[in-house]
């Protein structure tokens, strides 16, 4: 049962990150569920890209805050704020993965988790 509560749990804190996304227009907005992934990190990866540094701050910066406003979280570790090309918010059981478009399809993150269930979300709220 206990596994069930921190499962309704990522999916939420999931669901503030891809508001928090939404927010500030950050495009093409997947979630892969990695639950049923055996070596899996993580219950799930959230993606998005924008074209601009500015708008990758912007966009890590409200996901921040609509888990902090729900959950009263900070995330576990933040990387990537510097130059602001790959933006990782990791709250661990949620990994969330802000890039800039270019770095997003050089790095395929997507493509290394090939058998995860992948939903896509609408890029405006």
């Amino acid at each position: 049962m206990v596994k069930n509560k921190a499962t309704n749990e990522s999916s939420y804190i999931s669901e503030l990150a891809i508001h928090g996304i939404q927010e500030k227009k950050g495009n093409d907005i997947v979630r892969l569920d990695l639950r049923n992934i055996h070596s899996s990190v993580t219950d799930y990866f959230v993606i998005c890209h924008a074209d601009s540094s500015t708008q990758v701050k912007a966009i890590a910066n409200s996901i921040e805050e609509e888990i902090f406003k729900a959950l009263k979280q900070e995330p576990w570790r933040k990387e990537g704020l510097e130059y602001a090309e790959w933006i990782l918010l990791d709250y661990i059981d949620v990994v969330v993965h802000v890039f800039r478009t270019d770095k997003r399809e050089f790095y395929g993150v997507e493509d290394l988790w090939g058998d995860a269930e992948i939903k896509s979300y609408k890029s405006s709220a």
